[in-house]
Protein backbone atom coordinates (compact mmCIF):
# COMPACT_ATOMS: atom_id res chain seq x y z
CA UNK A 1 0.00 0.00 0.00
CA UNK A 2 1.23 4.15 -0.54
CA UNK A 3 1.83 6.32 2.41
CA UNK A 4 -1.09 8.03 1.18
CA UNK A 5 -3.89 4.82 0.75
CA UNK A 6 -2.29 3.61 4.59
CA UNK A 7 -3.39 6.79 6.39
CA UNK A 8 -6.92 6.76 4.25
CA UNK A 9 -7.89 3.45 5.77
CA UNK A 10 -5.74 4.11 9.33
CA UNK A 11 -8.05 7.38 9.91
CA UNK A 12 -10.78 5.74 9.38
CA UNK A 13 -11.11 2.79 11.51
CA UNK A 14 -9.07 5.24 14.16
CA UNK A 15 -12.31 7.67 13.55
CA UNK A 16 -14.62 4.17 13.95
CA UNK A 17 -13.02 3.02 17.08
CA UNK A 18 -13.03 6.44 18.82
CA UNK A 19 -16.61 6.38 17.82
CA UNK A 20 -19.53 7.47 20.59
CA UNK A 21 -23.16 6.70 19.43
CA UNK A 22 -24.21 6.18 23.28
CA UNK A 23 -27.60 7.46 22.84
CA UNK A 24 -30.83 5.50 22.04
CA UNK A 25 -32.01 7.26 18.87
CA UNK A 26 -33.41 6.09 16.17
CA UNK A 27 -30.75 4.08 13.97
CA UNK A 28 -28.39 4.21 16.21
CA UNK A 29 -28.13 0.62 16.80
CA UNK A 30 -28.14 -0.14 13.38
CA UNK A 31 -24.75 2.66 12.90
CA UNK A 32 -23.13 0.51 15.94
CA UNK A 33 -23.23 -2.30 13.55
CA UNK A 34 -22.52 -0.52 10.61
CA UNK A 35 -19.39 0.46 12.34
CA UNK A 36 -18.12 -2.88 13.90
CA UNK A 37 -19.07 -4.26 10.26
CA UNK A 38 -16.65 -1.44 8.53
CA UNK A 39 -13.64 -2.61 10.93
CA UNK A 40 -14.35 -6.11 10.59
CA UNK A 41 -14.21 -5.83 6.93
CA UNK A 42 -11.34 -3.39 7.12
CA UNK A 43 -9.20 -6.25 8.92
CA UNK A 44 -10.74 -9.06 7.31
CA UNK A 45 -9.63 -8.32 3.55
CA UNK A 46 -9.54 -4.61 2.94
CA UNK A 47 -6.21 -3.97 4.45
CA UNK A 48 -4.83 -7.90 3.70
CA UNK A 49 -5.60 -7.55 0.23
CA UNK A 50 -4.45 -3.88 -0.26
CA UNK A 51 -0.82 -4.96 1.25
CA UNK A 52 -0.94 -8.37 -1.09
CA UNK A 53 -2.52 -8.09 -4.18
CA UNK A 54 -0.86 -11.29 -5.58
CA UNK A 55 -2.10 -13.39 -2.24
CA UNK A 56 -4.62 -16.44 -3.33
CA UNK A 57 -7.85 -15.44 -4.20
CA UNK A 58 -10.46 -16.51 -1.06
CA UNK A 59 -13.43 -17.76 -2.31
CA UNK A 60 -16.44 -18.15 0.03
CA UNK A 61 -18.86 -20.63 -0.53
CA UNK A 62 -22.70 -19.05 0.99
CA UNK A 63 -26.22 -19.72 0.88
CA UNK A 64 -29.05 -20.66 2.90
CA UNK A 65 -29.89 -23.76 5.23
CA UNK A 66 -29.38 -26.68 3.18
CA UNK A 67 -28.13 -25.93 -0.08
CA UNK A 68 -25.78 -28.26 0.07
CA UNK A 69 -22.79 -25.82 0.25
CA UNK A 70 -20.53 -28.74 2.46
CA UNK A 71 -21.00 -31.45 0.02
CA UNK A 72 -20.27 -29.26 -2.44
CA UNK A 73 -16.99 -28.62 -1.10
CA UNK A 74 -16.41 -32.40 -0.13
CA UNK A 75 -17.21 -33.03 -3.84
CA UNK A 76 -14.62 -30.60 -4.99
CA UNK A 77 -11.92 -31.40 -2.14
CA UNK A 78 -12.92 -35.14 -3.62
CA UNK A 79 -13.39 -36.55 0.19
CA UNK A 80 -15.48 -35.09 2.95
CA UNK A 81 -13.97 -32.53 4.83
CA UNK A 82 -16.67 -30.15 6.20
CA UNK A 83 -19.69 -31.69 8.11
CA UNK A 84 -22.83 -32.53 6.34
CA UNK A 85 -26.22 -33.85 7.29
CA UNK A 86 -29.88 -33.88 8.15
CA UNK A 87 -29.28 -31.74 11.30
CA UNK A 88 -29.74 -27.79 10.72
CA UNK A 89 -27.13 -26.19 11.22
CA UNK A 90 -24.28 -28.55 10.39
CA UNK A 91 -21.30 -25.90 9.78
CA UNK A 92 -20.48 -25.08 12.98
CA UNK A 93 -16.89 -23.61 12.53
CA UNK A 94 -16.14 -22.16 9.35
CA UNK A 95 -13.56 -24.73 7.22
CA UNK A 96 -10.56 -23.09 4.60
CA UNK A 97 -9.51 -25.21 2.41
CA UNK A 98 -5.99 -24.66 0.51
CA UNK A 99 -3.48 -25.84 -1.79
CA UNK A 100 -0.27 -26.86 0.62
CA UNK A 101 1.76 -24.60 -0.97
CA UNK A 102 -0.34 -21.63 -0.47
CA UNK A 103 -0.33 -22.22 3.17
CA UNK A 104 1.26 -19.70 4.61
CA UNK A 105 -0.62 -17.34 3.60
CA UNK A 106 -3.68 -18.24 5.89
CA UNK A 107 -1.59 -19.98 8.90
CA UNK A 108 -1.18 -16.45 10.50
CA UNK A 109 -3.66 -13.53 10.85
CA UNK A 110 -3.13 -11.95 7.27
CA UNK A 111 -6.95 -12.16 7.08
CA UNK A 112 -10.03 -12.97 9.31
CA UNK A 113 -7.31 -11.82 12.26
CA UNK A 114 -10.12 -12.66 15.01
CA UNK A 115 -10.67 -16.08 14.17
CA UNK A 116 -7.84 -18.56 15.81
CA UNK A 117 -6.44 -20.80 13.31
CA UNK A 118 -6.89 -24.78 14.33
CA UNK A 119 -5.31 -27.14 11.49
CA UNK A 120 -7.35 -30.23 10.19
CA UNK A 121 -7.50 -33.06 12.87
CA UNK A 122 -5.36 -31.05 15.70
CA UNK A 123 -6.47 -32.14 19.04
CA UNK A 124 -7.74 -29.06 20.94
CA UNK A 125 -7.54 -28.19 24.58
CA UNK A 126 -11.14 -28.16 25.63
CA UNK A 127 -10.53 -24.81 27.25
CA UNK A 128 -9.01 -22.83 24.12
CA UNK A 129 -10.71 -20.02 21.41
CA UNK A 130 -12.77 -22.24 19.40
CA UNK A 131 -13.42 -25.41 21.26
CA UNK A 132 -17.11 -24.53 21.96
CA UNK A 133 -18.31 -24.03 18.46
CA UNK A 134 -20.92 -26.03 19.04
CA UNK A 135 -24.21 -26.29 16.87
CA UNK A 136 -27.04 -23.75 17.66
CA UNK A 137 -24.56 -21.75 19.88
CA UNK A 138 -25.67 -17.78 19.50
CA UNK A 139 -22.02 -16.41 19.70
CA UNK A 140 -20.22 -17.24 16.62
CA UNK A 141 -17.36 -19.20 15.95
CA UNK A 142 -14.38 -18.44 17.29
CA UNK A 143 -11.66 -20.31 14.88
CA UNK A 144 -10.83 -21.49 11.56
CA UNK A 145 -10.48 -24.77 10.52
CA UNK A 146 -7.39 -25.18 7.76
CA UNK A 147 -7.55 -28.14 5.41
CA UNK A 148 -4.45 -28.16 3.05
CA UNK A 149 -5.85 -30.16 0.39
CA UNK A 150 -3.82 -30.79 -3.13
CA UNK A 151 -6.89 -31.35 -4.99
CA UNK A 152 -7.22 -27.22 -4.28
CA UNK A 153 -5.61 -25.68 -7.45
CA UNK A 154 -2.30 -23.71 -6.18
CA UNK A 155 -3.77 -19.48 -6.10
CA UNK A 156 -6.81 -20.00 -4.32
CA UNK A 157 -8.80 -21.11 -1.96
CA UNK A 158 -12.50 -22.14 -0.47
CA UNK A 159 -13.92 -21.02 2.34
CA UNK A 160 -17.51 -23.02 3.44
CA UNK A 161 -19.07 -20.22 5.70
CA UNK A 162 -22.29 -20.68 7.98
CA UNK A 163 -25.46 -20.47 6.71
CA UNK A 164 -26.65 -17.25 5.93
CA UNK A 165 -30.34 -18.31 7.62
CA UNK A 166 -28.90 -19.96 10.34
CA UNK A 167 -31.05 -20.21 13.73
CA UNK A 168 -27.78 -19.66 15.44
CA UNK A 169 -27.45 -15.92 15.79
CA UNK A 170 -24.10 -16.00 16.30
CA UNK A 171 -23.70 -18.34 12.83
CA UNK A 172 -25.85 -15.88 10.51
CA UNK A 173 -23.70 -12.80 11.81
CA UNK A 174 -20.43 -14.84 10.72
CA UNK A 175 -21.54 -15.86 8.05
CA UNK A 176 -21.94 -12.16 6.67
CA UNK A 177 -18.91 -11.03 8.00
CA UNK A 178 -17.42 -14.18 5.95
CA UNK A 179 -18.68 -12.76 2.60
CA UNK A 180 -17.36 -9.44 3.35
CA UNK A 181 -13.89 -10.93 3.55
CA UNK A 182 -14.82 -12.72 0.22
CA UNK A 183 -12.55 -11.69 -3.08
CA UNK A 184 -15.50 -14.13 -5.07
CA UNK A 185 -18.43 -15.46 -3.44
CA UNK A 186 -19.96 -18.53 -4.83
CA UNK A 187 -23.40 -18.13 -3.95
CA UNK A 188 -25.37 -21.77 -3.53
CA UNK A 189 -29.28 -22.30 -3.64
CA UNK A 190 -31.49 -24.66 -4.64
CA UNK A 191 -34.46 -25.27 -6.87
CA UNK A 192 -37.18 -24.78 -4.32
CA UNK A 193 -35.06 -22.37 -2.31
CA UNK A 194 -33.85 -19.48 -4.70
CA UNK A 195 -36.49 -17.30 -4.54
CA UNK A 196 -36.01 -17.40 -0.43
CA UNK A 197 -35.79 -13.86 1.07
CA UNK A 198 -32.70 -14.09 3.16
CA UNK A 199 -30.73 -14.87 0.30
CA UNK A 200 -31.69 -12.21 -1.64
CA UNK A 201 -30.92 -9.28 0.64
CA UNK A 202 -27.06 -10.71 1.04
CA UNK A 203 -26.91 -10.91 -2.83
CA UNK A 204 -28.38 -7.01 -3.30
CA UNK A 205 -25.62 -6.07 -0.86
CA UNK A 206 -23.16 -8.10 -2.83
CA UNK A 207 -24.46 -6.03 -5.78
CA UNK A 208 -24.20 -2.65 -4.26
CA UNK A 209 -20.37 -3.52 -3.00
CA UNK A 210 -19.63 -4.81 -6.66
CA UNK A 211 -18.18 -8.35 -5.38
CA UNK A 212 -18.41 -10.78 -8.22
CA UNK A 213 -20.49 -13.23 -7.53
CA UNK A 214 -20.73 -16.74 -9.16
CA UNK A 215 -24.51 -18.79 -8.48
CA UNK A 216 -25.18 -22.72 -7.99
CA UNK A 217 -28.13 -23.53 -8.24
CA UNK A 218 -28.49 -26.79 -6.86
CA UNK A 219 -30.74 -30.34 -6.81
CA UNK A 220 -32.51 -29.54 -10.32
CA UNK A 221 -34.60 -32.26 -10.66
CA UNK A 222 -33.75 -34.23 -13.67
CA UNK A 223 -36.51 -33.53 -15.85
CA UNK A 224 -36.30 -32.23 -19.27
CA UNK A 225 -37.09 -28.13 -19.29
CA UNK A 226 -36.41 -28.39 -16.11
CA UNK A 227 -33.19 -26.76 -15.49
CA UNK A 228 -33.37 -24.73 -18.79
CA UNK A 229 -36.75 -23.19 -17.02
CA UNK A 230 -35.19 -22.94 -13.68
CA UNK A 231 -31.94 -20.90 -14.94
CA UNK A 232 -34.04 -18.75 -17.05
CA UNK A 233 -36.24 -17.95 -14.43
CA UNK A 234 -33.02 -17.37 -11.41
CA UNK A 235 -31.13 -15.22 -14.35
CA UNK A 236 -34.54 -13.19 -14.72
CA UNK A 237 -34.87 -12.24 -10.99
CA UNK A 238 -30.99 -11.38 -10.83
CA UNK A 239 -31.76 -9.09 -13.50
CA UNK A 240 -34.45 -7.48 -12.01
CA UNK A 241 -32.53 -7.24 -8.60
CA UNK A 242 -29.51 -4.96 -10.65
CA UNK A 243 -27.23 -8.72 -9.25
CA UNK A 244 -24.47 -8.96 -11.86
CA UNK A 245 -23.45 -12.93 -11.85
CA UNK A 246 -20.12 -13.92 -13.66
CA UNK A 247 -20.98 -18.15 -13.99
CA UNK A 248 -24.45 -19.66 -13.05
CA UNK A 249 -23.65 -23.58 -12.34
CA UNK A 250 -26.63 -26.18 -12.53
CA UNK A 251 -25.87 -29.24 -10.78
CA UNK A 252 -29.01 -31.71 -10.83
CA UNK A 253 -30.29 -33.64 -8.27
CA UNK A 254 -28.17 -36.49 -7.55
CA UNK A 255 -27.77 -39.59 -5.51
CA UNK A 256 -24.70 -39.40 -2.82
CA UNK A 257 -22.55 -42.14 -1.80
CA UNK A 258 -22.47 -43.59 1.81
CA UNK A 259 -19.96 -41.06 2.43
CA UNK A 260 -22.15 -38.43 1.48
CA UNK A 261 -19.85 -37.87 -1.63
CA UNK A 262 -21.55 -36.59 -4.99
CA UNK A 263 -20.36 -38.29 -7.83
CA UNK A 264 -17.27 -36.22 -9.75
CA UNK A 265 -19.67 -35.36 -12.99
CA UNK A 266 -22.07 -33.33 -11.09
CA UNK A 267 -19.87 -30.54 -9.74
CA UNK A 268 -17.17 -31.40 -13.44
CA UNK A 269 -18.06 -27.75 -14.63
CA UNK A 270 -17.36 -26.04 -11.48
CA UNK A 271 -14.40 -27.75 -10.98
CA UNK A 272 -12.98 -26.69 -14.47
CA UNK A 273 -14.15 -23.58 -13.40
CA UNK A 274 -11.80 -22.77 -10.18
CA UNK A 275 -8.79 -24.91 -12.36
CA UNK A 276 -9.12 -22.45 -15.08
CA UNK A 277 -9.38 -19.50 -12.65
CA UNK A 278 -6.27 -21.28 -10.52
CA UNK A 279 -4.35 -21.00 -13.37
CA UNK A 280 -5.55 -17.33 -14.79
CA UNK A 281 -3.09 -14.73 -12.61
CA UNK A 282 -4.41 -11.83 -14.81
CA UNK A 283 -8.19 -12.97 -13.97
CA UNK A 284 -7.56 -13.57 -10.35
CA UNK A 285 -6.14 -10.41 -10.03
CA UNK A 286 -8.82 -8.60 -12.07
CA UNK A 287 -11.66 -10.41 -9.38
CA UNK A 288 -9.27 -9.34 -6.66
CA UNK A 289 -9.47 -5.66 -7.54
CA UNK A 290 -12.98 -5.09 -8.68
CA UNK A 291 -14.27 -6.71 -5.68
CA UNK A 292 -12.01 -4.83 -3.34
CA UNK A 293 -12.86 -1.16 -5.12
CA UNK A 294 -16.31 -2.33 -4.02
CA UNK A 295 -15.63 -2.87 -0.98
CA UNK A 296 -13.56 0.10 -0.27
CA UNK A 297 -16.64 1.86 -2.04
CA UNK A 298 -18.95 0.04 0.22
CA UNK A 299 -17.08 1.73 3.46
CA UNK A 300 -17.05 5.13 1.99
CA UNK A 301 -21.23 4.78 1.69
CA UNK A 302 -21.12 3.14 5.16
CA UNK A 303 -18.87 6.16 6.41
CA UNK A 304 -21.17 8.44 5.05
CA UNK A 305 -24.19 6.89 6.57
CA UNK A 306 -22.17 6.43 9.91
CA UNK A 307 -21.68 10.52 10.04
CA UNK A 308 -25.45 10.86 9.25
CA UNK A 309 -26.36 9.33 12.69
CA UNK A 310 -23.04 10.90 14.79
CA UNK A 311 -25.10 13.68 13.42
CA UNK A 312 -28.42 12.87 14.95
CA UNK A 313 -26.42 11.83 18.43
CA UNK A 314 -24.74 15.63 18.49
CA UNK A 315 -28.06 17.21 18.07
CA UNK A 316 -29.78 15.24 20.37
CA UNK A 317 -27.04 15.44 23.09
CA UNK A 318 -27.54 19.41 21.96
CA UNK A 319 -30.87 19.20 22.71
CA UNK A 320 -31.02 17.29 25.77
CA UNK A 321 -28.18 20.54 26.70
CA UNK A 322 -30.50 23.18 25.74
CA UNK A 323 -33.21 21.90 28.40
CA UNK A 324 -30.70 21.56 30.88
CA UNK A 325 -29.53 24.78 30.27
CA UNK A 326 -32.78 26.19 29.45
CA UNK A 327 -34.43 25.16 33.08
CA UNK A 328 -31.86 26.52 34.93
CA UNK A 329 -31.52 29.61 33.33
CA UNK A 330 -35.02 30.32 33.67
CA UNK A 331 -34.82 29.36 37.85
CA UNK A 332 -31.82 32.00 37.20
CA UNK A 333 -34.14 34.64 36.21
CA UNK A 334 -36.61 33.81 38.65
CA UNK A 335 -34.18 34.56 41.41
CA UNK A 336 -33.48 37.91 40.15
CA UNK A 337 -36.69 38.84 39.69
CA UNK A 338 -37.00 37.98 43.61
CA UNK A 339 -34.13 40.13 44.13
CA UNK A 340 -35.64 43.28 41.98
CA UNK A 341 -39.57 43.24 42.49
CA UNK A 342 -39.37 44.17 46.31
CA UNK A 343 -40.50 40.43 47.55
CA UNK A 344 -37.50 40.17 49.71
CA UNK A 345 -38.14 43.45 51.51
CA UNK A 346 -41.62 42.02 52.97
CA UNK A 347 -42.34 40.60 55.89
CA UNK A 348 -39.33 39.60 58.16
CA UNK A 349 -36.54 41.69 56.53
CA UNK A 350 -39.33 44.80 56.02
CA UNK A 351 -39.87 44.61 59.93
CA UNK A 352 -36.13 44.17 61.17
CA UNK A 353 -34.93 46.96 58.50
CA UNK A 354 -37.58 49.11 60.46
CA UNK A 355 -36.02 48.08 63.69
CA UNK A 356 -32.75 49.75 62.28
CA UNK A 357 -33.61 52.99 60.61
CA UNK A 358 -37.76 53.50 61.51
CA UNK A 359 -38.69 54.33 58.27
CA UNK A 360 -41.69 56.77 59.44
CA UNK A 361 -39.64 58.92 61.04
CA UNK A 362 -37.24 59.49 58.51
CA UNK A 363 -40.27 60.64 55.92
CA UNK A 364 -40.34 63.84 58.86
CA UNK A 365 -37.50 64.99 58.13
CA UNK A 366 -34.45 64.39 56.43
CA UNK A 367 -31.77 66.71 57.84
CA UNK A 368 -32.01 65.00 60.57
CA UNK A 369 -31.87 61.63 59.81
CA UNK A 370 -28.89 60.52 60.08
CA UNK A 371 -28.70 61.19 63.90
CA UNK A 372 -32.03 59.87 64.62
CA UNK A 373 -30.70 56.98 62.84
CA UNK A 374 -27.60 56.40 64.74
CA UNK A 375 -30.15 57.11 67.98
CA UNK A 376 -32.20 53.52 66.72
CA UNK A 377 -29.28 51.90 66.36
CA UNK A 378 -28.11 52.30 69.29
CA UNK A 379 -30.82 51.49 70.91
CA UNK A 380 -30.03 47.38 71.08
CA UNK A 381 -31.72 45.86 74.58
CA UNK A 382 -29.51 43.33 76.17
CA UNK A 383 -29.59 39.49 75.27
CA UNK A 384 -31.47 40.78 71.75
CA UNK A 385 -29.05 40.01 68.60
CA UNK A 386 -28.47 43.98 66.92
CA UNK A 387 -31.69 45.06 64.92
CA UNK A 388 -28.89 45.70 62.28
CA UNK A 389 -27.35 42.00 62.83
CA UNK A 390 -31.25 40.59 62.81
CA UNK A 391 -31.99 42.53 59.83
CA UNK A 392 -28.96 41.22 57.92
CA UNK A 393 -29.76 37.62 59.17
CA UNK A 394 -33.72 38.27 58.22
CA UNK A 395 -32.54 39.12 54.67
CA UNK A 396 -29.66 36.57 53.96
CA UNK A 397 -32.64 33.68 55.38
CA UNK A 398 -34.92 35.05 52.48
CA UNK A 399 -32.27 34.71 50.04
CA UNK A 400 -31.47 31.46 50.69
CA UNK A 401 -35.05 30.19 50.47
CA UNK A 402 -35.38 31.29 47.25
CA UNK A 403 -32.61 30.52 45.25
CA UNK A 404 -33.43 26.65 47.23
CA UNK A 405 -36.85 27.34 45.84
CA UNK A 406 -35.94 28.32 42.16
CA UNK A 407 -32.71 26.13 41.51
CA UNK A 408 -35.47 22.64 42.67
CA UNK A 409 -37.70 23.58 40.59
CA UNK A 410 -35.32 24.19 37.54
CA UNK A 411 -33.97 20.47 38.55
CA UNK A 412 -37.35 19.39 38.68
CA UNK A 413 -38.24 20.99 35.12
CA UNK A 414 -34.82 19.72 33.33
CA UNK A 415 -35.01 16.39 35.33
CA UNK A 416 -39.42 16.17 33.57
CA UNK A 417 -37.84 17.27 29.82
CA UNK A 418 -35.00 14.79 29.90
CA UNK A 419 -37.78 11.67 31.24
CA UNK A 420 -39.70 12.98 28.03
CA UNK A 421 -37.73 11.12 25.44
CA UNK A 422 -35.98 7.77 24.99
CA UNK A 423 -32.33 9.34 25.43
CA UNK A 424 -33.34 11.62 28.74
CA UNK A 425 -34.26 8.76 30.01
CA UNK A 426 -31.17 6.53 29.42
CA UNK A 427 -29.11 9.29 30.87
CA UNK A 428 -31.33 10.28 33.65
CA UNK A 429 -31.85 6.35 34.38
CA UNK A 430 -29.87 5.31 38.06
CA UNK A 431 -30.26 8.58 39.34
CA UNK A 432 -33.03 11.19 40.97
CA UNK A 433 -31.68 14.46 39.14
CA UNK A 434 -34.67 16.56 40.41
CA UNK A 435 -33.32 16.35 43.82
CA UNK A 436 -31.60 18.55 45.52
CA UNK A 437 -28.50 16.56 46.74
CA UNK A 438 -27.56 16.55 50.12
CA UNK A 439 -25.46 19.91 51.97
CA UNK A 440 -27.14 21.85 48.99
CA UNK A 441 -28.89 23.93 51.59
CA UNK A 442 -25.81 24.63 53.55
CA UNK A 443 -23.61 25.19 50.56
CA UNK A 444 -26.49 27.84 49.39
CA UNK A 445 -26.24 29.64 53.33
CA UNK A 446 -22.68 29.53 53.04
CA UNK A 447 -22.39 31.37 49.70
CA UNK A 448 -24.96 33.87 50.65
CA UNK A 449 -23.00 34.73 54.31
CA UNK A 450 -20.05 35.46 52.04
CA UNK A 451 -21.95 37.70 49.93
CA UNK A 452 -22.48 39.60 53.07
CA UNK A 453 -19.07 39.71 54.22
CA UNK A 454 -18.40 40.78 50.31
CA UNK A 455 -20.80 43.93 51.19
CA UNK A 456 -19.27 44.81 54.41
CA UNK A 457 -15.65 44.58 53.40
CA UNK A 458 -17.06 47.10 50.75
CA UNK A 459 -18.36 49.25 53.32
CA UNK A 460 -15.31 49.04 55.50
CA UNK A 461 -13.24 49.93 52.62
CA UNK A 462 -15.39 52.89 51.47
CA UNK A 463 -15.32 54.10 54.96
CA UNK A 464 -11.80 54.26 55.26
CA UNK A 465 -11.16 57.92 55.46
CA UNK A 466 -11.34 60.00 58.14
CA UNK A 467 -14.55 61.89 57.60
CA UNK A 468 -16.98 59.34 56.47
CA UNK A 469 -15.21 56.75 58.97
CA UNK A 470 -16.73 58.26 61.98
CA UNK A 471 -20.41 58.27 60.14
CA UNK A 472 -19.48 54.69 59.76
CA UNK A 473 -19.03 54.36 63.15
CA UNK A 474 -21.64 56.36 64.70
CA UNK A 475 -24.13 54.31 62.79
CA UNK A 476 -22.54 50.56 63.02
CA UNK A 477 -20.64 49.10 59.82
CA UNK A 478 -23.40 45.78 60.12
CA UNK A 479 -26.29 48.66 59.88
CA UNK A 480 -24.20 50.58 56.81
CA UNK A 481 -23.98 47.16 55.06
CA UNK A 482 -27.95 46.28 55.65
CA UNK A 483 -28.31 49.27 53.88
CA UNK A 484 -26.43 48.34 51.06
CA UNK A 485 -27.44 45.17 50.81
CA UNK A 486 -31.31 46.41 50.34
CA UNK A 487 -30.26 48.79 47.84
CA UNK A 488 -29.03 46.15 45.84
CA UNK A 489 -32.36 44.31 45.85
CA UNK A 490 -34.18 47.44 44.90
CA UNK A 491 -34.45 47.18 40.84
CA UNK A 492 -35.18 50.69 39.84
CA UNK A 493 -38.20 49.49 37.86
CA UNK A 494 -39.78 48.88 41.31
CA UNK A 495 -43.18 50.08 41.30
CA UNK A 496 -45.10 50.06 44.60
CA UNK A 497 -48.84 48.96 44.67
CA UNK A 498 -50.28 48.44 48.07
CA UNK A 499 -49.26 49.10 51.83
CA UNK A 500 -46.41 46.74 52.22
CA UNK A 501 -45.21 46.80 49.07
CA UNK A 502 -45.35 50.83 49.74
CA UNK A 503 -43.15 50.28 52.88
CA UNK A 504 -40.92 48.17 51.07
CA UNK A 505 -40.29 50.45 49.00
CA UNK A 506 -39.83 53.34 51.26
CA UNK A 507 -37.48 51.10 53.21
CA UNK A 508 -35.24 51.36 49.59
CA UNK A 509 -35.48 54.87 49.46
CA UNK A 510 -34.27 54.81 53.44
CA UNK A 511 -31.47 52.64 52.51
CA UNK A 512 -30.44 54.77 49.22
CA UNK A 513 -30.56 57.88 51.61
CA UNK A 514 -28.82 56.59 54.39
CA UNK A 515 -25.84 55.90 51.86
CA UNK A 516 -26.02 58.92 50.12
CA UNK A 517 -25.84 60.82 53.04
CA UNK A 518 -22.21 59.01 54.24
CA UNK A 519 -20.92 58.24 51.51
CA UNK A 520 -21.96 60.40 48.41
CA UNK A 521 -24.30 59.66 45.24
CA UNK A 522 -20.98 58.22 42.87
CA UNK A 523 -19.56 56.11 45.42
CA UNK A 524 -22.94 54.35 46.58
CA UNK A 525 -23.66 53.61 43.21
CA UNK A 526 -20.37 52.01 42.77
CA UNK A 527 -20.67 49.88 46.03
CA UNK A 528 -23.83 48.60 44.73
CA UNK A 529 -22.43 47.77 41.43
CA UNK A 530 -19.97 45.70 42.90
CA UNK A 531 -21.87 44.11 45.23
CA UNK A 532 -24.45 43.53 42.71
CA UNK A 533 -21.63 41.68 40.30
CA UNK A 534 -19.92 39.81 43.67
CA UNK A 535 -23.91 38.43 44.19
CA UNK A 536 -24.35 38.08 40.95
CA UNK A 537 -21.25 35.74 40.15
CA UNK A 538 -21.98 34.03 43.74
CA UNK A 539 -25.87 33.15 42.38
CA UNK A 540 -24.57 32.08 38.88
CA UNK A 541 -21.94 29.63 40.55
CA UNK A 542 -25.11 27.90 42.77
CA UNK A 543 -27.38 27.68 39.91
CA UNK A 544 -24.56 26.19 37.32
CA UNK A 545 -22.84 23.37 40.62
CA UNK A 546 -26.52 22.02 40.36
CA UNK A 547 -26.68 22.39 36.61
CA UNK A 548 -23.58 20.08 36.13
CA UNK A 549 -25.46 17.31 37.73
CA UNK A 550 -26.96 16.85 34.01
CA UNK A 551 -24.28 18.65 32.17
CA UNK A 552 -21.30 16.28 33.21
CA UNK A 553 -23.78 13.17 32.26
CA UNK A 554 -23.75 14.58 28.72
CA UNK A 555 -20.06 15.47 28.83
CA UNK A 556 -18.85 11.60 29.71
CA UNK A 557 -20.62 10.51 26.32
CA UNK A 558 -17.19 11.42 24.99
CA UNK A 559 -16.13 13.59 22.17
CA UNK A 560 -18.67 15.16 19.40
CA UNK A 561 -17.83 16.20 16.33
CA UNK A 562 -16.99 12.65 14.79
CA UNK A 563 -19.62 13.49 11.58
CA UNK A 564 -17.23 15.96 10.35
CA UNK A 565 -14.12 13.53 10.42
CA UNK A 566 -16.44 10.81 8.89
CA UNK A 567 -17.67 12.67 6.19
CA UNK A 568 -13.90 13.45 5.45
CA UNK A 569 -13.14 9.60 5.41
CA UNK A 570 -16.48 8.95 3.10
CA UNK A 571 -14.81 11.30 0.48
CA UNK A 572 -11.11 10.02 0.96
CA UNK A 573 -12.37 6.32 0.96
CA UNK A 574 -14.50 6.93 -2.95
CA UNK A 575 -11.32 8.69 -3.86
CA UNK A 576 -9.41 5.72 -3.10
CA UNK A 577 -12.13 3.06 -4.57
CA UNK A 578 -11.72 4.98 -7.50
CA UNK A 579 -7.72 4.90 -8.11
CA UNK A 580 -7.42 1.18 -7.35
CA UNK A 581 -10.47 0.92 -10.45
CA UNK A 582 -8.07 3.25 -12.40
CA UNK A 583 -5.02 0.92 -11.18
CA UNK A 584 -6.85 -1.97 -12.83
Amino acid sequence: MTNRTTQVLDAFAEHLRALELPLPVEGAEQARAESAAALSQLSDHVVPRLDSLDAPLLVVIGGSTGAGKSTLVNALVGRPVSRSGAIRPTTRRPVLLHHPLDEPWFTGSRILPGLARVRAGQRRDPEAPGSRDTTGDVDPATSLELHAEDRIPQGLALLDAPDIDSVAIGNRELARQLLRAADLWLFVTTANRYADAVPWEVLRTAAERDVTVDVVMNRIPDREGVSEELAEDLRGMLERQGVEVNRLFLVPETDIDEEGMLPPAAIAELQEHFTRLAADGDGRGKIARRTLAGAVDGLSGSAARIAEHATVQDAERERLREQAVSSFSGARERIDDALGDGSLLRGEVLARWQDVVGTGEFFRGLESFVTRARDRIGQAVSGRPAPAVAAEQALGTGLVHVVIDETARGAERADAAWRSTPAGRHLAEGQDLSRLPDGYSEEVSAAIRAWQGDVLELVRAEGADRRTKARLLSLGVNAVGVALMVVVFASTAFVPTGLEVGAGAATAVVGQKLLETIFGDEAVRRMAAVARERLTARLDALVADRSHLFLDRLDALGEEGSAAQLDEDAQALAQLAHDIREDA
